[in-house]
């Protein structure tokens, strides 16, 4: 099956703590179906002294999300929209269902 969402894609969150907000993708796992997205679900990791790190502390990452929890961003209006394919020019685009826009990537 094709990817619909890649990595460097703008996102809408559709659900959850951070429901509403935009990032962009930094990794997708089409393995687990899950994305990592910029400043979305970010854990907080509790890191005890160790010789790399002798200070310890907290470390904050992005965790993985599902991929069903994200949607496309439509580039013409900034909302969530599906996607779906279509062949231009002899080659297979994504195509923003809302707006007709040619998804880049």
């Amino acid at each position: 099956m094709a990817a619909k969402i890649k990595k460097g894609d703008r996102v809408v969150i559709l659900s959850g703590k951070d429901k509403g907000k935009h990032g962009e993708v930094t990794q997708a796992l089409p393995q687990e179906g899950k994305v990592i997205v910029s400043g979305i679900n970010i854990i907080t990791r509790h890191r005890k002294p160790s010789q790399a790190n002798p200070q310890g502390g907290l470390d904050r990452m992005e965790a993985p999300i599902a991929a069903s929890k994200v949607a496309i961003e439509d580039p013409k209006t900034g909302k969530a929209t599906r996607v779906r394919f279509d062949v231009r020019d002899g080659k297979k685009v994504r195509i923003a269902v809302k707006s007709g826009e040619t998804i880049n990537g």
